[in-house]
């Protein structure tokens, strides 16, 4: 994959669940809402000055409710923490994981 590029789609691993955890609060605060379930399915990744992931979640028991979120990782020398940077809701099992 070159600089800028999406990766192919790939099972969400445990570091992209725990990735998707650390931005879970960040999510529920905007939305207005909690979630028992917040289940990384599936990710992809872009590589920029740092890493864009673009990650499928599961929030609930339902095939159709899904949220695609796009979650910023720095570059390790800068000591930061992932950050929520948008998020589409609305989702259903099916839905492409695509740039946005």
């Amino acid at each position: 994959m070159e600089t800028g590029g999406l990766s192919e789609t790939q099972p969400a691993t445990p570091e992209v669940q725990h990735i998707a955890d650390q931005v879970k609060a960040e999510f529920e605060r905007r939305e207005h809402k909690r979630y028992d379930t917040f289940r990384a399915i599936v990710y992809r990744t872009q590589v920029v000055a740092g890493t864009n992931y673009f990650i499928k979640v599961q929030i609930s028991n339902s095939d159709t409710d899904y949220v695609h979120l796009r979650v910023f990782q720095a570059l390790p020398q800068e000591n930061q923490g992932p950050s929520l940077e948008r998020y589409q809701t609305g989702k259903t099992r099916d839905d492409p994981l695509e740039y946005f």
